[in-house]
C-alpha cells in the first residue's frame, strides 16, 4: 500500500533530488518547497495546492496530479512521462522548457500560459483550456485536443502533426508557419467552410 499523507501543509521544505515512489498526498499544501531534480514514480497528488514550488529539472513517471492548483511554480526543464493531471490549474507558472510524453492532461487549465517551444507528445488534453496560450514554436504532436479551448492561441511555427484539431477555429488563432499533416489540413479547410472534392 502506498504511504498516505492527508491534509498536511509543507512550508520551506528542501526536497532537492528526493525520490517520491508510491506516495499518496490528498488535500495537502506545498508552499516554497524545493523539488528541484526530484523524481516521482507512481506518486499520487489529489486536490493539492502548490505555491512557489520549484520543479526545476524534476522527473515525473506514471504519477498523478489530479485537481491540483499550481501557483507561481517553476517547471524549468521538468519532464512528465505517462502522468495524469486531469482537472489541474496552472496560474502564473514558468512552464518552459517543459516536456510531456503521454498521459492524460484533460480539463487542465492553462489560460494565457507561455508554452513557447515546449514539447507535448501523445498526451490527451481533451477540453483543456489553452485560451490565449503562447505555443509559438512548440512541438504538439499526437495530442488529443478534442473539445479544447484554443481561442486566441498563438501557434506560429508550432508542429501540430497527428494532433486532433477538430476544436480549432483557424480564424481565431495565430497560425503562420504552423505545421500540419494532410488529414489535419482537410479538417481545417472544412472548418473554414470549404468543401473538399
Amino acid at each position: 500500500m502506498p504511504e498516505l499523507t492527508e491534509d498536511t501543509t509543507f512550508r520551506h521544505e528542501d526536497w532537492y533530488a528526493e525520490e517520491l515512489t508510491d506516495r499518496q498526498f490528498v488535500a495537502c499544501e506545498f508552499f516554497d518547497v524545493d523539488l528541484t531534480e526530484a523524481v516521482t514514480r507512481g506518486a499520487v497528488f489529489t486536490g493539492c495546492t502548490f505555491g512557489n514550488v520549484q520543479f526545476n529539472a524534476s522527473r515525473h513517471l506514471d504519477s498523478a496530479f489530479t485537481r491540483c492548483v499550481f501557483r507561481r511554480c517553476n517547471f524549468f526543464e521538468a519532464e512528465f512521462t505517462g502522468c495524469k493531471l486531469v482537472g489541474s490549474t496552472f496560474v502564473q507558472c514558468e512552464l518552459r522548457p517543459l516536456r510531456v510524453d503521454g498521459g492524460d492532461w484533460s480539463f487542465v487549465a492553462l489560460p494565457g500560459a507561455d508554452l513557447r517551444a515546449v514539447r507535448l507528445s501523445d498526451v490527451r488534453m481533451r477540453e483543456a483550456d489553452l485560451t490565449g496560450a503562447n505555443l509559438t514554436g512548440a512541438t504538439v504532436t499526437g495530442v488529443d485536443l478534442s473539445g479544447a479551448q484554443l481561442h486566441n492561441c498563438r501557434l506560429g511555427g508550432a508542429d501540430l502533426r497527428r494532433s486532433d484539431l477538430t476544436a480549432l477555429d483557424p480564424t481565431s488563432v495565430e497560425r503562420a508557419g504552423a505545421i500540419v499533416d494532410v488529414e489535419q489540413a482537410l479538417v481545417i479547410a472544412q472548418a473554414l467552410g470549404f468543401r473538399i472534392g
